[in-house]
């Protein structure tokens, strides 16, 4: 009986701290804390990935993504994201609408990740029956270009409904919302997706969490979509250990369709600290 109550408490204690969950990519909707900044720095390695705008496919490495989150009262977030380099190593060409861009002679390109600024309000606190509800928007910056063949040059922006409930010793999370993709072969023209997130993490212990989620986009449009605003979908498995303001974590990723990269790893860390006081 203590060691359930133990394990239960640890569920709860980190979200405030944590709320970002990596390597989960599903927002929940309890925010860092006052004052409070969230650093994370991780690496992914997706393989057979596909860039239907400059047609090209092969190997990505994302190294290192950054994530910066500031607490803005007690119900409010400020997020930042991206990475100073991402190398592609190519093992397909193929006709694509921007594939004459392209300035990438040899077997490997690489780039900047797109920087993505949003912010995060929790609604409603989590209560004994009922989950926390928050709301996220963002908005993602076309920091890579398409003349190396990993960027779209499109702002697109999302909006989010998060929700969440911690049941025992599992937090469960859940994202609806709705994404504007922005045409890259067009200036005239956007795509509208549904995204969608669904996650777990289970305390297996004090410190350590076993995670997973799914999550992607679908595409809404009538006929086929504008090239790079195709559905996707990524399952992830993987785990996560803390002690004291560091959390490891470490995860598996599966694309679940043919848009998606077959298979993929991902680790990193994140580190919270009291950044300035408050009244």
């Amino acid at each position: 009986m203590k060691t359930a109550a133990c394990v239960a408490f640890f569920c709860l204690i980190p979200l405030s701290s944590f709320a970002q969950q990596r390597p989960l990519v599903t927002e929940d909707p309890e925010t860092i804390g006052a004052g409070r900044m969230l650093v994370e720095a991780g690496f992914d390695y997706m393989r057979e990935v596909e860039f239907p705008v400059s047609g090209l496919k092969g190997h990505l490495t994302r190294f290192p993504l950054i994530g910066l989150s500031l607490g803005i009262g007690e119900v409010g977030e400020v997020q930042m994201d991206g990475g100073p380099y991402n190398r592609l190593t190519i093992t397909d060409r193929f006709a694509a609408p921007l594939s004459h861009m392209l300035v990438v002679p040899g077997a490997t390109t690489s780039d900047v990740e797109d920087l993505v600024i949003g912010t995060k309000i929790r609604l409603v606190s989590e209560g004994a029956s009922r989950p926390s509800i928050g709301i996220r928007s963002a908005t993602k910056l076309p920091m890579a270009s398409n003349e190396e063949g990993l960027g779209l040059d499109t702002m697109d922006f999302f909006s989010s409904l998060l929700v969440a409930k911690t049941v025992q010793s599992v937090r469960l999370v859940g994202n609806i919302g709705l994404g504007i993709l922005g045409d890259p072969t067009r200036g005239d023209r956007q795509n509208d997706v549904l995204t969608y997130g669904v996650s777990f993490a289970r305390a297996i212990s004090q410190r350590g969490e076993v995670v997973g989620e799914i999550n992607g986009r679908k595409d809404t449009r009538h006929g086929d979509p504008p090239p790079g605003t195709e559905s996707h979908s990524t399952l992830r498995l993987g785990a996560r250990y803390t002690t004291g303001a560091w959390r490891a974590d470490a995860a598996l990723l599966f694309g679940l369709l043919a848009a998606d990269p077959s298979f993929g790893v991902t680790a990193g860390f994140t580190y919270v600290f009291q950044a300035f006081g408050t009244p």
